[in-house]
């Protein structure tokens, strides 16, 4: 695995908060920056594939689609 390193700017108490959880957990800071990464950049993907999922939803044209190519429900099934 490669690694690379970040550098970023964070308000002084948040800092203060990051120290003492890890301290408390005794892990580093990578491994809570890693992590918090990680979970935020997996929300985010989520956000997206809902966004796109209601567009979807809302387009007629995309409706008519499912119906056409679904079952009689109009869902579409994986195989």
């Amino acid at each position: 695995m490669t690694v690379s390193k970040l550098t970023t700017t964070i308000p002084s108490e948040l800092k203060e908060r990051l120290v003492f959880l890890k301290n408390e957990l005794h892990v580093s800071m990578s491994t809570i920056y890693k992590e918090a990464l990680e979970q935020y950049l997996e929300r985010k993907e989520i956000e997206r594939w809902e966004k796109g999922a209601k567009l979807a939803s809302e387009n007629k044209e995309y409706r008519q689609l499912c119906k056409t190519i679904g079952n009689e429900g109009g869902e579409i099934y994986e195989y």
